[in-house]
């Protein structure tokens, strides 16, 4: 398969300083510039399928007239988040 380019951007010299000192031994610049540009092409993905997830959501408790209040949502994560937090708690003794 035939590679593309992406096309270069032009940036503040004082960013390309500070790129360039953040560069791992043997990291070129174009490599770090991918690597940037994958994990936002990622991260994006991850966001769009989020949203499509709550969304989805949304439109079936609308359908089904379900909802769950926020406040029994809320205090589900506080347990869980209480839990964790006494888990760890044992670990680091």
């Amino acid at each position: 398969m035939k590679t593309a380019t992406i096309p270069s951007v032009r940036v503040d010299p004082e960013l390309r300083a500070e790129v360039e000192s953040l560069l791992g031994e043997g990291e070129t610049l174009s490599e770090f510039v991918e690597a940037s540009v994958r994990a936002s092409v990622q991260r994006r993905r991850v966001q769009a399928e989020f949203v499509a997830r709550g969304l989805r959501s949304r439109d079936d408790a609308r359908r089904t007239d379900e909802y769950v209040d926020a406040a029994v949502v809320l205090d589900q994560l506080q347990r869980k988040l209480d839990a964790a937090r006494v888990r760890m708690a044992k670990t680091k003794k």
